[in-house]
């Protein structure tokens, strides 16, 4: 890992005809528009989208280096977040996360040893300690 701090940088570029493009250097542009729910078409990423995405994948690699540095035999991670997004003093704004992690371990693994590490991984993604919101963590572990 390079020394902190590290500096990311994003570019939007949105015209009168409703189109808006998300840019990264490297990576292709990403089209965005509002959720359904918005008045948008729904077919498209949304900034609400993308947050929510930026917990759950945040989630996933945090736990992967957790793991790996644990030793902890793995087969695979599905990680579900669901935001709730509500009008708080005036402001719109995600109150509240529930993120959902169902792991799979290798049978000569410990599955409370396993869902340990998951916890700690809630606690090391950097995206979910940036925000204010009331995040929970459910577990499923199985072999």
């Amino acid at each position: 890992m390079q020394s902190l701090p590290h500096q990311y940088n994003v570019s939007a570029v949105g015209k009168s005809d409703n189109s808006l493009v998300v840019s990264i250097n490297n990576l292709d542009d990403l089209t965005v528009a509002p959720p359904a729910q918005f008045g948008g078409p729904g077919d498209q990423w949304s900034p609400e989208d993308l947050f929510m995405s930026s917990i759950s994948s945040c989630f996933i690699l945090s736990f992967r280096a957790i793991a790996r540095a644990s030793k902890l035999e793995w087969t695979s991670i599905e990680c579900h977040s669901e935001g709730t997004l509500d009008r708080v003093e005036g402001k719109t704004k995600f109150t509240k996360v529930v993120t959902t992690a169902k792991l799979v371990i290798a049978e000569h693994e410990d599955a409370e040893n396993a869902e340990s590490l998951l916890h700690k991984a809630d606690k090391s993604c950097l995206v979910a300690n940036s925000l204010s919101t009331e995040m929970i963590l459910e577990c499923v572990v199985s072999k």
